[in-house]
């Protein structure tokens, strides 16, 4: 192999930052879903107070946002595909990080989407859903995967945000 495609394999250590926080979503997220299905069960709708507005309800997510493409099966593959590009496409893009908090958000991003839109598609056909905080208006029912995406990309943004006002800081100067 040349030097020039020894040196585009390598990942930074940041890069493998994303990996290990990648891979910290992942296990979180599967171990609660697996916890919680011994708890609840598989049965649509069975809850259980937790702790003040918290509770614990069972909710099968055939869809993505909004609900769409919940009522075909070739939707679901579809989000099965989508993900896969997305995953390998972060985990491309974060080998040659340089900045941790952009490295958190992906990481947070590529863990949650292997373990809601693959392993919970794959196995059950639909995404295990169970921390409801409907009690405080909040009407979504979620898991750890869905916050380790929402997180994510919002550590995005704020990298985003901070390298912008970095840079005009360093222009007017």
């Amino acid at each position: 192999m040349s030097e020039r495609g020894t040196t585009s394999l390598k990942i930074t250590r940041l890069g493998w930052t994303a990996y290990a926080v990648a891979a910290a979503v992942l296990v979180l997220d599967q171990i609660s879903k697996l916890w919680i299905l011994g708890v609840l069960g598989r049965e649509q709708g069975a809850s259980v107070p937790l702790l003040g507005p918290l509770h614990l309800t069972m909710v099968h997510n055939y869809g993505m946002s909004f609900g769409l493409l919940k009522n075909s099966d070739w939707g679901r593959w579809l989000l099965i595909g989508f993900s896969i590009v997305v995953v390998i496409g972060l985990a491309i893009w974060v080998r040659k990080a340089t900045r941790l908090l952009p490295v958190i958000g992906i990481g947070m991003i590529i863990g949650g989407a292997i373990g809601n839109n693959l392993i919970d598609r794959v196995l059950y056909g639909y995404v295990v859903d169970f921390i409801d905080v409907s009690r405080l208006y909040f009407p979504w029912v979620f898991n750890i995967a869905d916050s380790g995406i929402s997180v994510g990309v919002a550590l995005l943004l704020l990298d985003s945000f901070l390298s912008e006002e970095s840079k005009l800081s360093h222009q007017t100067q």
